[in-house]
């Protein structure tokens, strides 16, 4: 089990008063440790619970079967600190233990065939007490949508959360209901959902969108991204850009400046691989070979590696989901022909006649766009601002100290007053 238990108990009650008087004991233990620690002193430590009442079978000293399969799904959604149930277990302790769990509704888990209905403690604030929803209850609330864009293609979108809009252009390999779950992208989607109303999409060829489409380039990116803020009636707004979607952001607010309030940007580019001479772009070709004969595989080695670069700091069950989201978000096909776009662009010239407020955060240790393209392009934005975090991964995941710092400079720069 690695940093994690397994514990099987013979009464479901049991179990969960177990889970919650768990977490409150380790709630409290990190709040005496007034959220810091000295060199030689204890840390913090958070938990995620996952309980289900289910058949088992014991072998060899190892417990088998969908029950345990599920709990560990259910553990991996959790919230730290938090537990999650299923509904065959919410059914049984409904009444009988002294915290309110929220609906979580059905959930698509990984490797098991059908939905699972579940409830949620987030382990800080009964709902009974306090009935203002939290963090995790308003990224819940995502609605799916579709649009078409100028050349026909379906494009589909999603806003969760209130408040004013926050608009995330696309990358590739997402998927609007995927990422929902992912230890990856959960805490980012829960954070920008909390403060204002995020609208996000899958590009096309990717995710929920059209995967059958005839054009896949840059100029296609952006008119996409055109459609979806039609639809979403959206007349002025904040625009973020991860990785690819700095150039697709970088595009738009060129072409749409009074729209465009304020840019971020982060771990982004304003060239790609083929645009920044002759090693990135030998490699970019390499990158593009393997994908096409080595993405579409049952064997997954080929998709770990990829994994391997883009989260080298990433545990086990992050690079799982990882490995995941490439194989249901994209084809091998489609893959190759978003990654040949990727690694053409060069907006260079559109850099200097950017005229909206911009920030720039990059990772120094970057194992996927390089730090110094992060650099050159806050460089040549007109009174961009450039924040350097620390870290090697290219997505910030949850426990990483650069992430309460990008969350921190992001919410500060888009409440600045115009």
């Amino acid at each position: 089990m690695g940093d994690g238990a397994l514990a099987e108990f013979a009464s479901v009650v049991d179990a969960v008063s177990c889970a919650v008087a768990f977490q409150r004991r380790m709630a409290d233990r990190n709040s005496t440790l007034g959220g810091a620690q000295d060199n030689d002193g204890p840390a913090p430590m958070e938990f995620r619970v996952g309980v289900n009442l289910g058949d088992i079978w014991i072998e060899d000293g190892d417990i088998f079967g969908d029950g345990v399969n599920i709990a560990a799904r259910l553990e991996g959604l959790a919230p730290a600190g938090g537990v999650l149930i299923s509904d065959s277990v919410h059914g049984q302790v409904v009444g009988k233990v002294d915290v309110e769990f929220s609906d979580r509704g059905e959930r698509r888990l990984k490797n098991i065939d059908r939905p699972v209905h579940c409830w949620q403690w987030d382990g800080k604030v009964d709902r009974a007490a306090n009935p203002e929803k939290t963090i995790a209850d308003a990224s819940l609330e995502q609605k799916i949508h579709f649009c078409t864009s100028s050349d026909g293609a379906e494009i589909a979108y999603a806003t969760s959360g209130t408040g004013p809009p926050l608009v995330r252009a696309p990358h590739w390999m997402s998927h609007l209901e995927f990422d929902w779950q992912s230890p990856i992208w959960r805490h980012v989607l829960a954070s920008l959902s909390q403060e204002n109303t995020l609208v996000r999409f899958d590009q096309r060829a990717n995710g929920l969108s059209d995967w059958d489409v005839e054009e896949v380039s840059f100029e296609a990116f952006v008119s996409d991204l055109e459609a979806v803020v039609d639809a979403a009636n959206l007349e002025r707004f904040p625009l973020f850009g991860i990785s690819q979607g700095c150039a697709i952001s970088i595009a738009y607010a060129v072409r749409h400046p009074h729209r465009v309030s304020r840019l971020v940007l982060y771990g982004g580019f304003a060239r790609g691989n083929e645009q920044r001479g002759s090693a990135a772009a030998d490699q970019a070709v390499a990158m593009r070979t393997l994908i096409k004969t080595g993405w579409g595989r049952d064997n997954p080695a080929f998709r770990q590696m990829f994994t391997s670069s883009f989260l080298p700091g990433g545990t086990t069950e992050q690079w799982d989901w990882f490995n995941e989201l490439q194989r249901v978000s994209v084809s091998p096909e489609n893959a190759v022909r978003l990654r040949t776009a990727n690694d053409n662009v060069d907006i260079t010239d559109l850099l200097q006649q950017v005229t909206v407020p911009t920030l720039v955060m990059h990772c120094k240790g970057d194992g996927i766009v390089p730090f110094s393209e992060g650099r050159r392009m806050a460089a040549m934005i007109p009174g961009a601002r450039f924040v350097p975090l620390e870290g090697e991964n290219h997505l910030i995941l949850e426990d990483e100290p650069a992430w309460p710092i990008f969350l921190a400079e992001l919410r500060s720069f888009l409440a600045a007053p115009d």
